[in-house]
């Protein structure tokens, strides 16, 4: 199976949620006792990376010089 942005994806076995006023916070830790990331949050950062790096698009460009050279006065 892919995921959204085409990798292969392993199902994951589901989980049931933890009796309440269980705390498993080991699970959600690295082995450095850091927050460990969830899996799917190097594909947003890759989304939001290619979205960041697209150029302007030229209409963009030509707008923001029209409204760079109106005068001061005529803005709102």
């Amino acid at each position: 199976m892919k995921d959204f942005m085409g990798s292969e994806k392993t199902p994951q076995a589901n989980h049931s949620p933890k009796p309440h006023g269980k705390d498993d916070s080991s699970s959600c830790r690295s082995n450095s006792g850091q927050p460990r990331k969830p899996d799917w949050a190097d594909g947003l950062r890759k989304l939001y990376d290619s979205v960041v790096d697209e150029p302007l698009p030229d209409n963009f460009k030509d707008l923001l010089a029209k409204l760079d050279d109106e005068p001061e006065s005529g803005r709102h």
